[in-house]
């Protein structure tokens, strides 16, 4: 199987640093949110995480409807990212994911028919499968 595509980023100095892109479109500062002890003021990688997850999930969505003969328009679909941490049973810690998604102008049974299936589809659902149990929620207007 050949890779459709490849891209890297670089950390540096934890989650009080900068996370840069091999390419730099992606160049931030890194801060630990006020609720776990950080002074804030920056992103971390939870935001990163959520932000991610939606944009792919909802190109995820759009790719399936399409293949479906949906017609609802690209900018008919949301998608909410919710990234959240929680310690662990081993004194670690792991993240939850639920997905907020809302489509205009579709059935709701059709609506959920293409989310599940946009869920086995996203290679973020397809890369958190089995580690991260992901909520869905799916609304229709």
């Amino acid at each position: 199987m050949s890779t459709l595509y490849s891209t890297s980023a670089i950390a540096v100095g934890g989650r009080s640093g900068r996370v840069r892109s091999d390419d730099g479109l992606l160049d931030v500062e890194l801060a630990l949110p006020p609720s776990l002890g950080g002074k804030g003021g920056a992103t971390n990688p939870e935001q990163l995480f959520a932000a991610g997850y939606a944009a792919c999930f909802e190109n995820a969505v759009i790719h399936v409807g399409r293949a479906m003969g949906s017609k609802v328009a690209d900018d008919a679909i949301t998608v909410t990212s919710t990234v959240g941490m929680e310690p662990n049973a081993t004194g670690g810690f792991q993240l939850t994911v639920s997905l907020d998604v809302a489509i205009a102008g579709m059935d709701q049974d059709e609506a959920e028919k293409v989310v599940a299936a946009a869920h086995a589809t996203c290679p973020y659902s397809n890369a958190v499968k089995g580690n991260i149990d992901v909520g869905i929620n799916v609304t229709t207007a």
